[in-house]
């Protein structure tokens, strides 16, 4: 059955490799891309070339989700939204908050307004968050049921997008589905994330800076994973999904430092380039996701390794280099620390 797919933010990171993931899946899908492309988002990051090419399975819209005439346009088109438009970096979002809070809650609420009005047509409303809602881990392993504890500005501002969904299918009960990834990685990262920073930095024979002792942990799952999953939740039954909550996660956390050893080591580098610097405000000490839910619901589990993921991001890294170069000024950011000094993390 032919459908019609909004994806907001589609020429970001995790949203282009879903629409890369849905145009070869679905050859009778229409998808209609929605980016404001900020310096994250590019149309390069797109399954086609829309300044050479016409296709009309897939339209691109240049326009912020704060437009609310272009998004209540898009919407009344659509049969599904999948919404990732957002900022999301937690250490940009030190020095830039309002940013973030304008894109990540308003933007949202955009969209949510849209999907209200046109409800009747619309079969489900994806809402991508993420695992920085959950703040440091208070248990083994973080549940959907876990609290909610924001440790930065951008983890904030997604976990209020995040209540500001659920309200809405709480009190208008939009068909709404909420899907809480952890630390995605692979093709078509930007450079400020860590394991494409850490990768271009053995590419380059720089050394690879890791906040604080690199203690922090995280639960990393390859960007192809979460992209099943998301397919997963579009197409389940809407009884068992509609006003839900869904980690997409591993099930196994890995402390910063290990993953820049375990980058070094794949890419034939040695660990005297690993170089140590204050640790980040904010910081979250440790994600580690259950999966238990989806596993049980969607028969949903990440089918890629991490060492399998980190050799398919490095072999992409390495040959996309004129994609990343660009990029290279922004790997770092300048932010003052608890102790008032300037540090580029």
């Amino acid at each position: 059955m032919q459908k019609k797919i909004l994806v907001t933010g589609g020429a970001g990171f995790i949203g282009s490799n879903f629409v890369r993931h849905i145009y070869k899946k679905y050859p009778d899908y229409k998808i209609i891309v929605l980016d404001a492309l900020t310096y994250a988002g590019s149309i390069e990051n797109l399954p086609i070339n829309i300044n050479e090419n016409s296709d009309e399975r897939l339209a691109f819209w240049y326009g912020n989700v704060k437009n609310g005439e272009l998004v209540d346009t898009l919407i009344s088109q659509s049969d599904v939204v999948v919404h990732f438009a957002a900022e999301t970096h937690v250490t940009r979002s030190i020095y830039d908050n309002f940013l973030f809070f304008e894109t990540d809650v308003l933007g949202t609420q955009t969209i949510a307004n849209a999907v209200l009005k046109y409800k009747d047509r619309i079969e489900r409303f994806i809402h991508i968050s993420t695992s920085e809602v959950y703040g440091t881990a208070r248990k083994e392993f973080m549940d959907e049921e876990h609290p909610l504890m924001p440790m930065s500005p951008y983890a904030s501002a997604k976990a209020g997008a995040d209540r500001l969904v659920y309200s809405y299918w709480a009190t208008y009960e939009i068909p709404a589905i909420i899907i809480r990834p952890f630390n995605n990685y692979g093709p078509y990262q930007h450079l400020e994330k860590a394991v494409p920073r850490f990768v271009t930095s053995c590419i380059l024979n720089e050394p690879i800076r890791v906040h604080g002792d690199g203690g922090a942990a995280r639960d990393y799952i390859f960007v192809e994973d979460a992209c099943m999953a998301i397919d997963m939740a579009m197409h389940a039954d809407i009884k068992k999904v509609r006003g839900e909550v869904f980690n997409v996660a591993s099930g196994i956390h890995r402390s910063i430092l290990s993953l820049a050893q375990e980058v070094v080591r794949l890419m034939g580098k040695d660990e005297s380039i690993i170089t140590f610097v204050g640790e980040r405000p904010g910081q979250v000490f440790r994600h580690t996701g259950d999966i238990t839910k989806i596993r049980k619901t969607l028969r949903w589990n990440p089918t890629v390794s991490f060492e399998d993921g980190l050799k398919k991001t490095i072999l992409w890294y390495k040959e996309n280099r004129k994609w990343w170069e660009r990029q290279l000024w922004m790997r770092a950011v300048p932010i003052i620390t608890k102790s008032g000094k300037v540090e580029l993390h």
